[in-house]
C-alpha cells in the first residue's frame, strides 16, 4: 500500500464548510440511533424530543444525554443500530467496575478508524516510510487494534508488540530501530526504566523520534521526564471506546497544550458537570461527544466525564481541546477538598528527587478521611540517602501539597521499583474507605 502523507481535503477545508458537513452527519447519525436503538427512541419520548428537531447545530442541546451506564444497562448488544450480520468486529471496556461497555463496528466503521488513526499519526508527524512500535495491549482492548490499524492504512511498518516483557520491549527497540512508539505514557516510564537497567542511555541510544500516548491522563511533568530520558517528542492522544477507540483528537508538534478533535467524526460540546448546561468555548468542564459516522453504535451526546475546554482551531479548521485535566467521576473528595490525581502528580513533579511512579491511598480510619501518597525517589539517589535525608525530602512533598493543593496529606518515600508498573493505564488511587 502506498503511503498516505498528505492532508485530507477536510484538513484544509473552511469552518463554514465543515460546519455544514457536521449538521448533514449529525442529522443522518441521531435518525439512525433513533430507528436503530430502542434505548434512544424511548429517551427521546421522555425527553419529548424528535430527530427532525434539529435544524441547527446549536440544536443538539434538545437532546438527552448518554451515559456508561446506559450502555451497560443495554449490555451486551443493545445499543447496536445494526444487525448482527452486519457487526464485524466487537471490543470491550475492562469491566472492572461494572459490566463492560460494548462496542460494535461495521466494515465501514472498521475503514474509518483506520483512516482516522492514520490521521492522527501524520498530524503527529509521522509518515508512511516510519517504523510504529505499538506497545499498547491487543485484544478487548482498542488501543492495540486501533493504533495497529491506522499505522497500515498510513502505510507505515507496524511492529505488534502490544504490553508486557518490558525486557523484550527495550531489545525490539534497540534491534529494530523504530521511529514512533505508542503506547501508555505511565508505561513509557517503565520502558524507560527499562532501558537504563539494561545499561542503555535512551537519549542517545535510542530510534524513538515521536511517542504517541493515550488512553490515561498525564501531566506536563510526566512529558517532560519522558522527553528528557528518551529523547523524543512526547504528544498527547485521546480516544475512547464508547465512541470508537483511540483516534478522537491528537496533539500536533505546532499547537502543543491542545488536541485537534477530529470534528468531522464528532460533535464536541462541554457542559456544566452539575447541571448539564452547555458551555462556551474556551470554558472548563466536562467534555461531550456526538458520533457523526459511526454506523454499528452511533452514539448521541456521550458524557465522556473527562475536564477539558474547547480551543480556537490551529493549522486546521477542527477546534482543540485542552489535555484532559482529570475526570468528573474519578475526583476524589477528601476532608471537603476536590481532588484530582493528576493534582497531585503535577505537585509532585516538582520536587526533582521524586520519580513519577506514585499512588494515593484514602483512608477513613476514625471519623475524617486520610489521604497517603506513595512515592519513589530518584533511582539515582537509592542508598545514598539516610532516614534523615528521606523524611525531609517527604516533609518537603507534603508541604508542595499543602501549598498547591490546599489538602494536608502524609507522603512516603520509597526505593525505587517499589510501586507496581502497570502495562496499560496506571492505578493511581487505592481508596481504602469503609463502603456505605
Amino acid at each position: 500500500m502506498g503511503g498516505r502523507d498528505e492532508l485530507e481535503p477536510i484538513e484544509q477545508a473552511s469552518r463554514d464548510a465543515l460546519a455544514a458537513l457536521q449538521l448533514q452527519r449529525l442529522q443522518k447519525s441521531v435518525h439512525a440511533a433513533y430507528q436503530g436503538i430502542p434505548h434512544y427512541k424511548k429517551k427521546f419520548a421522555a425527553a419529548g424530543v424528535h430527530p427532525g428537531d434539529l435544524k441547527s447545530l446549536s440544536d443538539i442541546a434538545k437532546l438527552p444525554f448518554t451515559t456508561k451506564e446506559d450502555l451497560r444497562q443495554n449490555y451486551p448488544f443493545g445499543m447496536f443500530a445494526v444487525p448482527m450480520a452486519d457487526i464485524v468486529r466487537v471490543h470491550a471496556s475492562s469491566g472492572t467496575t461494572g459490566r463492560p461497555t460494548v462496542v460494535g463496528y461495521t466494515q465501514n466503521d472498521i475503514a474509518a478508524w483506520a483512516q482516522l488513526m492514520a490521521r492522527s499519526i501524520r498530524a503527529a508527524g509521522g509518515r508512511s516510510t516510519d517504523k510504529i512500535h505499538n506497545a499498547y495491549g491487543y485484544g478487548l482492548f482498542t488501543g492495540g487494534l486501533g493504533a495497529h490499524y491506522g499505522g497500515e492504512y498510513l502505510g507505515a511498518t507496524v511492529i505488534p508488540v502490544s504490553g508486557g516483557f518490558t525486557e523484550r520491549q527495550v531489545q525490539l527497540i534497540v534491534d529494530f530501530r523504530p521511529d514512533i512508539i505508542m503506547v501508555t505514557p505511565s508505561y513509557m516510564l517503565a520502558i524507560a526504566d527499562e532501558f537504563e537497567r539494561q545499561g542503555f542511555v535512551a537519549a542517545k541510544d535510542c530510534s524513538l523520534r515521536i511517542g504517541i500516548f493515550g488512553a490515561e491522563p498525564w501531566t506536563d511533568s510526566m512529558r517532560d521526564e519522558i522527553e528528557r530520558r528518551m529523547g523524543l517528542q512526547a504528544l498527547d492522544h485521546y480516544g475512547l471506546s464508547e465512541l470508537i477507540g483511540p483516534g478522537v483528537a491528537q496533539e500536533c508538534p505546532d499547537s502543543r497544550g491542545g488536541l485537534t478533535l477530529w470534528e468531522d467524526h464528532f460533535y464536541p460540546e462541554i457542559i456544566d458537570p452539575q447541571t448539564g448546561r452547555v458551555l462556551p468555548d474556551g470554558e472548563p468542564g466536562e467534555l461531550v461527544l456526538t458520533s457523526l459516522t459511526k454506523e454499528a453504535m452511533p452514539v448521541v451526546r456521550y458524557r465522556t466525564r473527562d475536564l477539558t475546554r474547547l480551543l480556537p482551531p490551529a493549522r486546521r479548521p477542527m477546534r482543540r481541546i485542552e489535555r484532559i485535566k482529570g475526570r468528573s467521576d474519578d475526583m476524589l473528595i477528601i476532608r471537603g477538598v476536590n481532588l484530582f490525581p493528576s493534582q497531585i502528580e503535577a505537585v509532585l513533579g516538582r520536587e526533582t528527587a521524586l520519580a513519577p511512579h506514585y499512588v494515593l491511598e484514602v483512608r477513613r480510619p476514625h471519623a475524617l478521611d486520610e489521604l497517603d501518597v506513595l512515592v519513589e525517589m530518584r533511582p539515582e539517589l537509592s542508598g545514598k540517602l539516610g532516614a534523615d535525608d528521606i523524611d525531609g525530602l517527604a516533609l518537603r512533598a507534603q508541604h508542595l501539597i499543602k501549598s498547591y493543593v490546599g489538602l494536608t496529606a502524609t507522603v512516603r518515600v520509597l526505593e525505587p521499583g517499589t510501586i507496581e508498573r502497570s502495562q496499560g493505564k496506571a492505578k493511581r488511587v487505592l481508596d481504602r474507605r469503609p463502603k456505605a
